[in-house]
C-alpha cells in the first residue's frame, strides 16, 4: 500500500497535529533506549547494530532498487551522503550517551537551520534577510542551550554540534538526490551505505553484546522509521506551519522522560534555547512555504 501524493491527500490539521505529536514521541524513544543503554556499547558499534536492523526492515526495497537499478551519476550521491551520515550517526550515538536527552534534542533542532545556510553556500539558494535573521536567532538559541564560558561544554556537546552539522551535510545530499530518485531508494540505500561504512568501524572497537542489548537496538531502528513514517504523514496532511511548532513538544517530552527515569536536572535554559530555536525553524519553513506558493501562483513569461 502506498501514500497517496501530497496533492492527492485531503487536508485535515488535526490529523497532522496528531502524526506529528507521534512522530516527536517515537524520536524520544530513540533518544531515551540509547540514553539507557549508555556507555556500554562503543557509539560506532551501536549505530551500525541500530542501521543493520534498518537495513533488515528495508530489505524489499533494497532489492527493489537492485533491479531497477540506478541512473547515472547517482550512486556518487549516495556514497557522499552515506559517507556523511557515518559520522553524524558515530556523532550522535556519541553524544547521547553522554548528556542529558533535553540537551541532544535542543541542540538537534539545529539540523534544518544548518541545512538552510548550505543550501545558500553549496546549492546556491538566495536567502532574504528575514530569513538571516532567523538563522542568526537559531544560533543565538544554541548559544543559551550551551552557555560557553558560563559552564563546561564537554566532548558530548561538541559531538552533538558535530552530529547537527553533518546531518545537514547529509540533508544536503539527500536534497539534490529528490530531484533524481524517489524517496523510498533514497532511504533504502542510505540504510545500506551507512551500515556498510559503519562495519570496519565497528568492528575495530567490537565488545560481546547480549541479546537484549541487540534487541534494544532493533527497537530504535523501529521507532526511527515510525518516527520518519509519522513525519510524512504529518506533512501530507496538514501545512508545515501547523505541524512544525508541534516539534517543540519532543523537547518537552525529552526533558520529562531524562528527569523521571534518568534523574537528569530540568535546566530552564535549555528549554529556552530550543523554544528559540524552534521558533526560528517555524518561521523559516513558514517563509518557504510562502515563498513556494507565490512563485506557484506566478503567471508564465
Amino acid at each position: 500500500m502506498t501514500d497517496a501524493p501530497f496533492s492527492q491527500t485531503r487536508q485535515n490539521p488535526l490529523h497532522g497535529i496528531l502524526w506529528m505529536l507521534l512522530s516527536g514521541l517515537s524520536f524520544v524513544g530513540v533518544t531515551g533506549i540509547v540514553r539507557s543503554l549508555g556507555t556500554d556499547i562503543p557509539a560506532a558499534q551501536s549505530a551500525f547494530i541500530r542501521f543493520a536492523w534498518g537495513a533488515l526492515f528495508l530489505a524489499p526495497s533494497l532489492l527493489g532498487v537492485m533491479r531497477a537499478g540506478m541512473p547515472k551519476g547517482v550512486l556518487g550521491l549516495h556514497l557522499g551522503r552515506g559517507v556523511l551520515h557515518v559520522a553524524a550517526v558515530i556523532c550522535w550515538f556519541y553524544a547521547m550517551a553522554r548528556i542529558p536527552l533535553a540537551e541532544v534534542t535542543a541542540i538537534g533542532y539545529l539540523n534544518p537551520v544548518l541545512l538552510t545556510l548550505g543550501t545558500a553556500l553549496f546549492l546556491g539558494e538566495r536567502l532574504a534577510a528575514r530569513r538571516l535573521a532567523a538563522i542568526g536567532v537559531a544560533l543565538v538559541g544554541a548559544l543559551i542551550v550551551l552557555r560557553p564560558g558560563l559552564r563546561e561544554v564537554t566532548d558530548g556537546h561538541l559531538a552533538q554540534v558535530g552530529a547537527a552539522c553533518l546531518f545537514a551535510g547529509s540533508y544536503l545530499f539527500a536534497k539534490r538526490l529528490s530531484a533524481l530518485v524517489g524517496a523510498g531508494q533514497a532511504v533504502a540505500v542510505l540504510s545500506l551505505v551507512v551500515t556498510l561504512g559503519l562495519a570496519p568501524l565497528a568492528w575495530a572497537v567490537w565488545v560481546p553484546v547480549t541479546v537484549a542489548q541487540v534487541g534494544w537496538l532493533a527497537l530504535v531502528a523501529a521507532c526511527a522509521t515510525l518516527g520518519h513514517y509519522c513525519m510524512s504523514r504529518a506533512f501530507a496532511v496538514a501545512p508545515v506551519a501547523v505541524t512544525q511548532p508541534v516539534v517543540f513538544l519532543q523537547l518537552v517530552w525529552a526533558t520529562l522522560l531524562g528527569a523521571l527515569v534518568f534523574g537528569e536536572g530540568i535546566d530552564p535554559f535549555v528549554i529556552l534555547g530550543g523554544a528559540v530555536i524552534v521558533g526560528s525553524v517555524s518561521y523559516i519553513t513558514w517563509r518557504e512555504a510562502v515563498l513556494r506558493r507565490s512563485r506557484a501562483v506566478l503567471p508564465p513569461e
